[in-house]
């Protein structure tokens, strides 16, 4: 018997603790984990390095095309991101190689974390849920616990458990956050 407790309304997702499950494909053919997989086994190799080191990352540099042409997602293989990272439908997903995605995120289809000219890339704090079609753009920072609407288009920081909805995105304190559920 599992002695953890199941989930419940006042239960929190861990911005600094990777819930690597998230993670672990569930079948055969599960797209988004596969693609993970494949940009984590690339980043393990570049880490090993040498011959063997080589040879893997060659496996891992074809494994990463493959799945990033199923999934129709842009993330380069040298992206920094944090364990358990959830993307339920990943088709159109861009990410510039400069952003760093936090632990336990969610990211749904068609989201691009991208610049706008120079400057940087953005940082997405950890258990940040961005919604269909959200743009983050520019070295913007996005705290731990955060929302990003669907078809939001951020160009401003976002703090730690606060929302942010429209175009341009305006920050919101969440509703939830303020009764002290989540």
């Amino acid at each position: 018997m599992d002695p953890t407790p199941p989930p419940t309304a006042h239960h929190r997702v861990s911005a600094e603790v990777p819930d690597w499950s998230r993670e672990t494909p569930r079948r055969m053919w599960d797209p988004s984990r596969r693609l993970l997989a494949a940009i984590r086994g690339h980043q393990r190799a570049v880490a090993r390095g040498g011959p063997l080191g080589a040879v893997l990352r060659r496996w891992w540099t074809l494994q990463h095309r493959f799945w990033s042409l199923v999934t129709q997602a842009d993330i380069p293989s040298s992206t920094v991101i944090g364990g358990g990272l959830l993307l339920p439908h990943p088709n159109g997903i861009v990410v510039h190689s400069g952003a760093r995605i936090g632990p336990n995120c969610l990211i749904f289809q068609q989201v691009t974390l991208g610049t706008r000219g120079p400057g940087g890339a953005p940082c997405i704090g950890g258990h940040v849920d961005i919604g269909a079609g959200a743009r983050i753009l520019g070295p913007v920072t996005i705290g731990d616990h955060a929302v990003i609407g669907a078809n939001a288009v951020v160009m401003c920081d976002v703090p730690a458990g606060h929302a942010a909805v429209g175009i341009p995105a305006r920050v919101r304190v969440r509703s939830d956050a303020r009764s002290g559920a989540r």
